[in-house]
């Protein structure tokens, strides 16, 4: 059986903008959630769809444990964060995806 991953994400409704910190085994799966807005959600009622950042971990308990760390901080953290690596903001959804 493989290894499995696990996600803590960030998503944003634009650069700048309102955001949303999750964690998931499925990352794919997760967003493409968010972005059909199927579910009515936080991420729905405020176009929370774009994914700016994200960690890969080993194991469940240290993805939560970072999720629940990263809700902690001060927003411009979570901003400097996101721009350290993704400092346009791009949706970084396509690149994971693959063509639809």
């Amino acid at each position: 059986m493989g290894t499995r991953s696990y996600y803590v994400y960030i998503l944003a409704s634009k650069i700048g903008g309102t955001l949303y910190i999750g964690v998931t085994n499925d990352l794919i799966r997760r967003v493409a959630e968010h972005k059909s807005k199927l579910i009515e959600s936080f991420t729905e009622q405020y176009d929370v769809v774009r994914l700016v950042y994200f960690e890969q971990f080993d194991d469940p308990e240290n993805a939560i444990k970072r999720e629940k760390r990263l809700k902690k901080w001060k927003r411009a953290w979570k901003i400097a964060l996101i721009e350290k690596d993704n400092p346009d903001w791009n949706d970084l959804y396509p690149e994971i995806a693959g063509p639809p």
